[in-house]
């Protein structure tokens, strides 16, 4: 029984980092695009849902998440539309990595200087707290809640791109954009929604995140490493491949853990160095181009 909670609470944990890497991975399948500055939004988000708590005490953060999903899109949209379009079609692939990079840098010390390095969390009240048992096993309730709302963005995510207009005007785009353009379709406002959906993803794991653990204004590398591990293992462009790289992650970590407690993220780091080695191109098998 022990083994099956660890399984359990692994694929929660996975669900979480699932969710750290869907918005990268839908401006990487569609824009061709890394953004670098992923982390810090996702860290922002975090920030946002800690201060809006605060002006409404008492509030469960579960229903901070639509509210602060909704202002990352439009942050999202505005960042795309004013920079990242400047560089998303530059010949030179180094440009949005460079450009995106220095926005990381730009958006940690602007946290830094609001709101200090102290250590923040999002307090989830009695919610962290509850466990259910199911023939001996205990689960949290938080984390089953973090791995159904993990699966339900991502249903949501793929019949968006699968069965309206607005997703087969993404698929074209992201197939190719000069195709595109001659059949009506701007490829620059596809890419602005695409921004905005990708970093409303990463406010809800920002949001999912700080409710599970601590962060401070310099937290955002470490969540663009798991991000990037996460698209790399599940493969580039790939949502339902982000969602198993995340399983995968997530049972890592546990079951290291559980043999060797010192060993922290460790064995995260090791399984996607493993996949790296025999699947580089992805547990989906999707290339990079």
């Amino acid at each position: 029984m022990d083994w099956v909670g660890l399984i359990i609470n692994g694929l929660c944990l996975g669900g979480l980092y699932g969710m750290l890497g869907v918005g990268l991975a839908l401006v990487t399948g569609v824009m061709r695009f890394v953004n670098i500055s992923h982390g810090e939004f996702i860290v922002m988000a975090a920030f946002l849902g800690v201060f809006a708590s605060l002006q409404v005490p008492g509030i469960n953060p579960l229903w901070l998440i639509v509210p602060v999903a909704i202002v990352f899109f439009f942050v999202g949209y505005g960042v795309q539309a004013v920079l990242f379009n400047k560089v998303v079609t530059a010949p030179d692939f180094l440009a949005p990595i460079l450009l995106t990079f220095g926005f990381s840098i730009v958006l940690q010390n602007v946290m830094f200087e609001a709101f200090g390095t102290n250590v923040r969390s999002l307090t989830a009240g009695g919610l962290a707290r509850e466990s259910i048992s199911v023939g001996g096993i205990s689960i949290g309730v938080l984390p089953l809640i973090t791995l159904g709302l993990a699966i339900l963005f991502f249903v949501v995510l793929q019949l968006v791109i699968a069965r309206t207009a607005f997703g087969r005007a993404v698929r074209a785009t992201a197939d190719n954009r000069d195709v595109a353009r001659l059949m009506g379709v701007r490829p620059t406002r596809i890419f602005n929604i695409t921004m905005g959906l990708s970093l409303a993803l990463a406010a809800v794991a920002g949001m999912l995140l700080a409710m599970r653990a601590t962060f401070t204004p310099f937290s955002g590398l470490s969540n663009l490493l798991v991000a990037f591990e996460v698209i790399v293992i599940g493969g580039f462009g790939s949502f339902w491949g982000a969602l198993l790289g995340g399983f995968l992650l997530g049972l890592a970590q546990l079951i290291g853990l559980h043999f060797d407690p010192d060993a922290g993220i460790f064995y995260v780091h090791l399984a996607f160095f493993a996949v790296v080695l025999f699947r580089p191109q992805g547990l989906m098998g999707i290339k990079l181009p």
